[in-house]
C-alpha cells in the first residue's frame, strides 16, 4: 500500500514538474537570445559609425559616408520588430562575463585602416549574430538582417580598397597613354625618356595593333621599366588578357568591356582595375564594384578619340564633391586648360597628344606634373 501511494504521488508531481522547468528553460533561453541581441545590435551600430566617421573625416568620401549612414538607418528599422524595452531589461553588462576579457590585439591599432577594418569585421560579425537571434524571436525580420549583412561585406570592400588606393597612388597625378609605336625600336625610344623623367603611369592603348605585337609592346615596356627601376606604373587599356601576359602593374577597363568583377576573375586581388566613367552614377557603382582608380571624361573634345557627348568640368566637379577614389580627368587636357580642371577639383589627369606630340616629351611630362604639384 505505501509503495503504490509513493508511485501515485511521483506520477502526480512529475509532470507539473517537468512543466515547469520547461518554462524555466525557456524563459532562461529567450533571455539568453535577447542579451545576445542587444550586445551585437550595439556592436554593430557603433561599428558602423566608426567606419562612417572613417570615411567622412579619413578619406573625405561623400559616396561611401552616405552609404555607411544609410546602412546604420536600415539596420535601426530592420529592428522595428524587435521590444526595446525588453531589450533593455534583459541586458546586465554588470555581470557579463565576457566583459573582461579581451585579446593583446584588440589594443592594437596601427593607423585609421586599421580602425576602420577592425570595425568593419565586427559589424559583420555582429550582423550574423543578429540574424541568428532574430529567426528565434522574430523570423519575419532576419531575412531582412541577412541582406543587410550581403550590403556590409560589398560596402567594406569599397571602403577598404578606397582607403588603400588612395594610399598606393597618393603620388601618382599623370597618366601618359601612348600606343606601340611602329616598330619596337621606336618605341622603346619613345618611352625611355618618359620612365627616366620620372612619369607615374603610362598606359599602354593600341587598338591597330595585332595582338601579338600588342603583347610584345607590352613586354618590351615592362623590361624598360624594371631595368630603370623607376617605380612607373604599368596600365595595359582594355586587353585584360594582354596585361596578365605582359605582367602589367593594372589594366584600365570601359563600360563596355569587362566589368570590374570579371576582370578581377582574370588577373587576381593584386592588380590595379581603373575605369573610364562618365556619370556620376557610373563612378559611386565603380567604388561599390572595387576598382582601384577611375578615369573621368571626356572633358574637353580631344584630338586622339571621338566622343558623342561630354561631361565635361561639371562632371569634374561632381566627383570632386562626393568620391576620394583616385580620379583621372581625361579628354583633351592640355597646359592651356588645366588650370580649369583643377579648379573643377582635379589633380590628376590623363593625357594622350598633350605629352606624346610635344617635341620634347620628357620636358612636356616634366611641366604637366610640376603643374599638378602646385596647389589650385
Amino acid at each position: 500500500m505505501t509503495l503504490d501511494s509513493n508511485v501515485s504521488s511521483q506520477s502526480d508531481i512529475t509532470p507539473e514538474s517537468n512543466a515547469s522547468c520547461e518554462v524555466r528553460v525557456a524563459s532562461r533561453d529567450k533571455l539568453a537570445t535577447l542579451r545576445m541581441l542587444d550586445a551585437n545590435i550595439n556592436r554593430a551600430t557603433e561599428g558602423l559609425r566608426v567606419v562612417e566617421d572613417h570615411c567622412r573625416f579619413a578619406l573625405d568620401d561623400q559616396h561611401l559616408t552616405r552609404r555607411c549612414k544609410q546602412l546604420r538607418h536600415d539596420l535601426i528599422t530592420a529592428l522595428g520588430a524587435v521590444d526595446t524595452l525588453a531589450l533593455a531589461a534583459a541586458r546586465d553588462a554588470q555581470a557579463d562575463v565576457g566583459a573582461e576579457i579581451s585579446t593583446p590585439q584588440e589594443a592594437n591599432r596601427e593607423s585609421l585602416s586599421h580602425v576602420a577594418a577592425a570595425s568593419w569585421q565586427r559589424v559583420q560579425q555582429s550582423l550574423r549574430v543578429i540574424d541568428e537571434c532574430l529567426k528565434r524571436i522574430a523570423p519575419a525580420s532576419a531575412a531582412a538582417i541577412e541582406n543587410l549583412r550581403y550590403q556590409a561585406y560589398t560596402l567594406a570592400k569599397a571602403c577598404t580598397i578606397s582607403s588603400d588606393s588612395v594610399q598606393h597612388l597618393a603620388g601618382a597625378r599623370l597618366i601618359v597613354l601612348l600606343d606601340g609605336g611602329k616598330s619596337e625600336r621606336s618605341f622603346l625610344r619613345r618611352i625611355r625618356p618618359l620612365i627616366a623623367a620620372g612619369v607615374p603611369i603610362l598606359q599602354l592603348r593600341d587598338k591597330q595593333l595585332s595582338d601579338r605585337r600588342l603583347l610584345a609592346r607590352g613586354r618590351v615596356l615592362r623590361q624598360a621599366i624594371d631595368e630603370a627601376a623607376s617605380g612607373t606604373l604599368f596600365i595595359v587599356n582594355d586587353r585584360v588578357d594582354i596585361a596578365v601576359l605582359s605582367r602589367a602593374d593594372g589594366v584600365h577597363i570601359g563600360q563596355d568591356e569587362l566589368s570590374v568583377r570579371d576582370a578581377r576573375m582574370i588577373v587576381g586581388p593584386e592588380m590595379l582595375v581603373g575605369v573610364s566613367t562618365h556619370t556620376i552614377e557610373q563612378a559611386r557603382q565603380a567604388v561599390l564594384d572595387g576598382a582601384n582608380y577611375i578615369g573621368c571624361g571626356p572633358t574637353f573634345t580631344s584630338s586622339t578619340k571621338h566622343f558623342d557627348r561630354f561631361p565635361g568640368l561639371d562632371y569634374l566637379r561632381q566627383v570632386a564633391a562626393e568620391i576620394s577614389l583616385p580620379a583621372f580627368a581625361i579628354g583633351g587636357i592640355t597646359s592651356e586648360n588645366l588650370l580649369e580642371v583643377r579648379a573643377a577639383g582635379f589633380n590628376r589627369i590623363a593625357v594622350g597628344s598633350a605629352v606624346m606630340s610635344a617635341e620634347d616629351r620628357a620636358a612636356a611630362a616634366h611641366s604637366l606634373m610640376a603643374a599638378l604639384q602646385d596647389k589650385a
